[in-house]
């Protein structure tokens, strides 16, 4: 799944390039872009007083970005064992160069009793989530 975004002036930092922050929030539209095409917004996980959550986000920066630059966001998920799953995503820059990797690791949380459940994968496939949406791994 991609999805694009131009590079807006008022996101760059002192040096003229996107603000670090700005990559996460880039990401975060990716995530949810994927989330949604894959149904995980609809009212399946809200019956089952499910939300994601996350844990950690990393960023690794490959090449500046600018204003006016227009990239395209990926977004996959990872699911292996326990209760947490990756969502990860890449920024490019429309001729393909990669600008940014982020990584960020979720759970889904029983929105009563706060805590992470086991099996997201599981979960997510039980609310009625398209799993070959959410990953290409499906």
């Amino acid at each position: 799944m991609r999805v694009q975004i131009k590079v807006r002036h008022y996101e760059l930092d002192t040096l003229g390039h996107l603000n670090h922050a700005v990559y996460h929030s880039y990401a975060e539209v990716a995530r949810l872009e994927l989330l949604e095409r894959a149904g995980v917004l609809a009212d399946g996980l809200r019956e089952e007083q499910l939300g994601s959550v996350i844990l950690e986000t990393h960023v690794r920066f490959r090449r500046e970005l600018r204003a006016g630059d227009v990239v395209e966001v990926t977004c996959d998920t990872v699911f292996g064992e326990g209760k947490t799953f990756q969502m990860n995503s890449n920024i490019y820059k429309l001729d393909g160069t990669l600008a940014a990797e982020i990584s960020c690791t979720l759970g889904l949380m029983d929105l009563e009793r706060r805590k992470l459940v086991e099996d997201p994968r599981a979960r997510f496939e039980r609310a009625g989530v398209d799993l070959k949406v959410l990953s290409t791994a499906e």
